[in-house]
């Protein structure tokens, strides 16, 4: 029977396939989604040592917050301890990527209970908000640029409900013990880094919001040079009061009137209400996992799609020796951008808020049905653009997503003592949000993570259509890799849908190519987000370029700003690996 289920998979996946090259199926012509552009502007690479160390290990994006994070494993605190007080800072020195005004996910493995569990703050759609809400008036989606810089496009941040939640579930120290780290910084000042400089002076929008210029710009309109000592007063007054009374100090009282305040005091004002953020809850959910070459993989489940596509390009991936194709190779990328299209094609349909829609996971990450999509992989051809599989035979019920997707995002990792780890990815969608500024903080705009049209041309709803209280699709991806039921490895990364492609290739270096986790995170970036075959800018990948056209490929030279961070656990220790392309630390002891 499996045989049989298997064969018909196949058959109907090829015959998917070859409809696009004749007369395209009417779903086929859904709107697309905007054109793949970087949620951050790259600011150089710098290159990074591989750390090891035998007990514990923080790595984040910036070294103030892996040092927060390294204090308090130090202390004997928790990586969920550690993650917290990681995150603070990250709000304080790198504030267009992640902070309390947004949300995120994490992955937590219990070393005494042998266990992964994820908590999910992501944040949620206003009670008030209506399907239409990013359509003009013929009903066409609007530009980015009118949809994410105001009111509109503010959700109901979740992180603090969510670092809440785990530190209950998992913390050791003091909850206001972990606040202290970030509200010194902010208080005494700390530098302004070359990549929050660069940001800062790249951003043509967020000097237009007053709040924001006058905290992150000099008086003549000037960005803060690299090495100005920022102080942010109002942060220390916010955290001092969510680390006296918890989280409810943000979701209700002052701090939340103010939030509401300043959404509807937007020129494009917002829908936010206090309602929303008093009646915000953070939750559990069970792990979504996969296989690879004998290792258990397992990260977060929708409303998050970052995990499955990682793992459905892994499942088509096993059947082919990517051992034997060397890292760089013409082989090695093609494989890997064929098997990421097929991916987003799925991913692109399926995927959205479990407490909404139907999400078919278990369909999507079965075996028979990756090897039968794998099976479409020519070796010397490239497919170009791949059509969704059919896991359930629902194919034909649903819309094409159109979201518009360029989530800023920051990751970090990791391992206590007692070695329990966690994977965590944290967001406040693109860079510098909605560019509102309230209390020291940015405000997220993960509306625009929405699809902006609810229906297809041809009717059909999008799965992941706007809906009061419902959590947009993420790409975000934290994975814990587990062998005999013990993690070996944590990653993740930012980059908008970029991710999946940055953390499968790192799962890659390290499972297939036998990288340390440092080399494999330094490793150009590459794949295919189911359009072009994109190549990192500036690497040596450029060259392949001929090559891979005259397989089929539609080539992208382009700059591939990741943020990818890892720990591998293997016989000797702890090794920590920081991305070139940003400014974090891997730190131990």
């Amino acid at each position: 029977m499996r045989a049989c289920r298997h064969a018909a998979a196949v058959l109907l996946a090829a015959a998917m396939t070859a409809a696009l090259s004749g007369m395209p199926a009417a779903w086929a012509r859904a709107p697309q989604a905007v054109e793949d552009r970087n949620p951050e502007a790259a600011s150089g690479t710098q290159a990074r040592e591989l750390v090891r160390a035998p007990h514990y290990m923080m790595v984040s994006a910036n070294p103030l917050a892996t040092q927060a994070g390294q204090e308090m494993l130090r202390r004997g605190g928790s990586v969920v301890d550690a993650a917290i007080a990681t995150q603070l800072v990250l709000n304080l020195v790198e504030p267009q990527s992640s902070g309390i005004g947004g949300g995120a996910f994490m992955v937590l493995y219990s070393a005494k209970a042998g266990r992964i569990q994820t908590f999910d703050s992501r944040e949620t759609a206003p009670a008030a908000a209506r399907p239409d809400r990013f359509l003009d008036a013929q009903g066409k989606p609007l530009p980015f640029a009118q949809a994410v810089n105001n009111g509109m496009s503010v959700g109901v941040p979740g992180l603090l409900r969510g670092l809440e939640l785990a530190h209950k579930n998992a913390g050791v120290l003091p909850w206001a013990d972990l606040f202290q780290p970030a509200i010194r910084l902010a208080e005494t000042g700390f530098a302004v880094s070359p990549r929050l400089h660069a940001l800062l002076a790249g951003n043509k929008a967020l000097p237009k919001q007053a709040a924001a210029a006058a905290y992150f710009y000099a008086p003549d309109g000037s960005p803060w040079p690299v090495g100005h000592v920022l102080k942010n007063p109002e942060f220390a007054g916010t955290l001092r009061a969510v680390a006296r009374q918890g989280a409810d100090a943000f979701y209700q009282g002052d701090i939340a009137r103010d939030i509401v305040a300043a959404v509807h005091g937007h020129a494009t004002p917002g829908d936010l209400s206090l309602a929303d953020l008093a009646n915000y809850r953070a939750k559990t959910r069970d792990p979504v996992c996969g296989a690879y070459r004998g290792y258990q993989l397992c990260g977060m489940a929708p409303p998050s799609s970052g995990p499955i596509a990682v793992f459905q390009m892994l499942g088509e991936l096993e059947q082919f020796p990517m051992s034997r194709f060397a890292p760089g190779s013409v082989e090695s990328v093609h494989y890997f951008s064929e098997a990421g299209r097929l991916a987003f094609a799925d991913r692109d349909f399926y995927v959205a808020d479990p407490d909404f829609v139907h999400v078919p996971v278990r369909a999507m990450l079965d075996p028979a049905y990756l090897r039968a999509r794998g099976a479409l992989i020519q070796p010397d051809r490239s497919m170009k653009v791949a059509l969704p599989g059919d896991p359930e035979g629902k194919l034909l019920s649903l819309g094409r997503d159109n979201a518009l997707e360029l989530p800023s995002t920051s990751h970090l990792v990791a391992v206590d003592a007692q070695g329990n780890a966690l994977s965590m990815t944290t967001t406040i969608e693109s860079e510098f949000g909605s560019k509102i500024f309230v209390r020291g903080f940015l405000l997220n705009n993960e509306m625009t993570d929405f699809s902006s049209s609810f229906k297809d041309p041809e009717g059909r709803l999008v799965a992941n259509r706007i809906e009061p209280g419902k959590r947009p699709r993420s790409a975000m991806a934290p994975i814990i890799v587990l062998r005999d039921g013990k993690p070996v490895m944590l990653v993740g990364s930012p980059g908008g849908s970029a991710i999946i492609n940055y953390v499968a290739k790192t799962i890659v270096g390290v499972l297939d190519w036998g990288l340390d986790i440092q080399t494999a995170i330094a490793l150009p970036n590459m794949g295919s987000r189911n359009k072009e075959t994109e190549l990192e800018k500036g690497t040596a990948l450029e060259a392949l370029a001929p090559a891979l056209e005259r397989m089929g490929h539609p080539v992208r030279i382009t700059e591939f700003p990741s943020g990818i961070h890892g720990i591998v656990i293997d016989g000797n220790g702890l090794q920590g690996g920081a991305d070139p392309r940003r400014e974090g630390l891997a730190a131990g002891g």
